[in-house]
C-alpha cells in the first residue's frame, strides 16, 4: 500500500459519495500535487517524529536531533511547524492523560476498510484505545479550509478501518473522532458515536455508494465536493450547474424576489471558484502550446523593483541622502508578536492589552456558525467606509 493511491480515498469520500462516477473520471487526470500538500506532509513528518519520541520510541537526543535536522533541511520547512507539532503533542497528551491507566497508542497506523469500500485503505495519524473507547485523531496542518470532526466522512472511514483491526483485541463500543488544526482559531473539534451506529452507516450508506463509485456508475452531480476534483475545470455537470444562472434572465416579474436573490448568491459562491478553475486550466493549456479559442497567454503587469536594494541605497547614501529617510519604523502586527512570544507567554503578558472590536458586517451562508446580526450600519454605510 505505501506509495499507492486508492481509487476511492477516504479524503475524497465526500466527492465520490455525492458524485459516484467522479472517481473513475478524475483517474484519467494526473495527480500533480501542490506546495500546500508537500508542506502538510513535512509538517506531518515532524509531528510524527515528536509523537514517536514521546510515546513509542525512546530515542536519545542525538538520534532525534539528527532526524529532525534532516526534515528541517527541506526548503518548505518553517519554525512554525515545530511549534504546532508541540501543540499537537500536547493535545494527544491531553487525551492519554484523561485515562486512569496507560492506553494503547498507535502513530501513522495503516488502515484497511476494503470490507466497506473496494480496495479502500488509508493512514491514521494517531489511534488511541482505552477500555471500550476508540479515539481516531487527524492532524490537519492546512489553514485555508476549516475542517470539522462532526460528520467527517474521512475520519469515519478511518474509524471503520481501525475497528476492523482492533476489535479482536479490544471491546470497542464508542468511537471518538478528533480533528486538530492548529493554524485555525478553533484548533480542535471532536465527534462521538457508537460503534453500532458507525458500522450501520458503513454497511448501509457507504457500501452501496462505494460499489457504484468503483464501477463508475451513477449520475454526475456538482456541489461543494467539486473543490478538489481533478476534473473540476472541464466537468460538464459542473458547467451545466454554473450556467443554469441564465434561467434567471426570464424570471417574471421584472424585479427579482428575495428568494431568487438568495439562490443566485448561493450559486455565485461556487461560480467564482469555477471561473478560477477554468482560467487556471486555460492558462496551463496555452503555456503548454495548446489553443483556447479567443484567448492567449500574455505577460502580466509588473512593478519596478531594485535589483539589489542594499547596493541601491549605498549609492544614495554616498550621494548625500540621509539613511534615516530611506527606512520606515513601524510596529509588527499582533499576530507577529504572538508568533514571536508563543501563545502562552503572549497571554501571560498581553491579555489585558488586547481587544477584538466588532467586525464589519458581511454576508455569510446560513450554515455559518456566527450569530446573525441586525440593527447595524446599513449596507450603504458599510460600503461607503
Amino acid at each position: 500500500m505505501p506509495g499507492q493511491h486508492a481509487l476511492l480515498s477516504a479524503s475524497g469520500a465526500e466527492r465520490w459519495m455525492n458524485c459516484t462516477p467522479s472517481a473513475r473520471l478524475e483517474a484519467q487526470f494526473p495527480d500533480t500535487g501542490s506546495d500546500y500538500a508537500a508542506e502538510g506532509s513535512l509538517a506531518h513528518a515532524i509531528a510524527e517524529l515528536k509523537l514517536r519520541k514521546h510515546f513509542l520510541d525512546p530515542m536519545g537526543p542525538k538520534v532525534f536531533n539528527n532526524r529532525l535536522k534532516k526534515l528541517q533541511e527541506d526548503p518548505l520547512y518553517s519554525p512554525e511547524m515545530l511549534k504546532h507539532a508541540d501543540e499537537y503533542l500536547d493535545y494527544i497528551k491531553g487525551i492519554v492523560h484523561s485515562f486512569s491507566s496507560k492506553p494503547y497508542i498507535g502513530v501513522e497506523v495503516k488502515l484497511d476498510f476494503s470490507h466497506i469500500v473496494p480496495e479502500g485503505f488509508g493512514t491514521s495519524d494517531c489511534i488511541i484505545i482505552h477500555g471500550n473507547d476508540l479515539h481516531v485523531v487527524d492532524y490537519k496542518y492546512g489553514q485555508g479550509v476549516p475542517v470539522s470532526a462532526e460528520g467527517n466522512l474521512q475520519m469515519q472511514l478511518y474509524a471503520l478501518g481501525a475497528i476492523r483491526i482492533y476489535q479482536m483485541f479490544y471491546d470497542i463500543r464508542t468511537v471518538h473522532v478528533h480533528i486538530f488544526q492548529p493554524r485555525r482559531d478553533e484548533a480542535s473539534s471532536k465527534s462521538v458515536m457508537t460503534k453500532d451506529v458507525l458500522n450501520n452507516w458503513g454497511e448501509f450508506v457507504v457500501k452501496p455508494l462505494a460499489q457504484k463509485a468503483f464501477n463508475g456508475e451513477g449520475e454526475y452531480r456538482a456541489g461543494d465536493w467539486c473543490r478538489f476534483c481533478r476534473a473540476k475545470a472541464q466537468c460538464r455537470a459542473r458547467s451545466d450547474t454554473m450556467t443554469a444562472l441564465e434561467a434567471f434572465g426570464n424570471a417574471l416579474p421584472p424585479l427579482l424576489t428575495d428568494e431568487e436573490v438568495g439562490d443566485i448568491l448561493t450559486r455565485a459562491q461556487t461560480l467564482k471558484a469555477w471561473v478560477s478553475d477554468l482560467e487556471e486550466y486555460a492558462l496551463s493549456t496555452l503555456l503548454a502550446g495548446g489553443t483556447i479559442p479567443g484567448w492567449k497567454a500574455v505577460e502580466g503587469r509588473s512593478n519596478r523593483q531594485f535589483e539589489d536594494v542594499d547596493k541601491a541605497f549605498e549609492v544614495l547614501k554616498s550621494n548625500g541622502i540621509d539613511e534615516a529617510v530611506l527606512y520606515e519604523r513601524k510596529p509588527i502586527t499582533l499576530t507577529a508578536v504572538e508568533k514571536l512570544l508563543g501563545k502562552k507567554q503572549f497571554e501571560e503578558l498581553l491579555t489585558g492589552h488586547v481587544i477584538k472590536p466588532p467586525g464589519k458586517p458581511t454576508l455569510a451562508p446560513e450554515t455559518d456558525k456566527r450569530e446573525a446580526i441586525a440593527n447595524k450600519p446599513t449596507a450603504e454605510e458599510v460600503f461607503a467606509n
